[in-house]
């Protein structure tokens, strides 16, 4: 009687954390984001492979996602916001990003297409330069 008890004790704490993590992983997929945020804060310094990175940025990603990743009003959200946090948006989900494009699913800026040009190697440091403006910001 013991094992059963404890048994069912278990099954439903196990249903109640499955419920709570699709909630909680739903309602960050809900998020719309509509407006940009252009304060960023910059890290003092950034590693040598972030540098690399923001040179590749400049040259690729700025013209949409703005300087420091801030975002443009109208044309490319944020990088540094809460929703590209690694857990959220992990990096192999920016490289597929990058390789393939993306369809809109949390901004209402439309589709993202493929950027053309850039190696998996070059995205790897972009990820590396937006990751260490995400840690200055506080979005881990």
């Amino acid at each position: 009687m013991k094992s059963v008890t404890a048994f069912s004790a278990l099954a439903v704490a196990f249903g109640l954390a499955s419920a709570l993590w699709l909630s909680v992983n739903n309602s960050a997929d809900d998020i719309i984001i509509k407006s940009v945020s252009t304060n960023v804060l910059l890290p003092d310094t950034l590693s040598q492979n972030a540098q690399i990175g923001k040179l590749a940025f400049e040259a690729k990603c700025t013209s949409c996602h703005g300087t420091n990743a801030a975002g443009r009003d109208g044309v490319a959200p944020p990088l540094v916001h809460i929703i590209y946090e690694p857990n959220h948006h992990g990096d192999e989900s920016i490289q597929r990003a990058v390789a393939m494009g993306v369809q809109a699913h949390h901004w209402s800026f439309g589709n993202m297409p493929a950027v053309e040009g850039l190696t998996r190697g070059d995205v790897k440091m972009i990820i590396k330069y937006i990751r260490e403006l995400q840690r200055e910001n506080g979005i881990n």
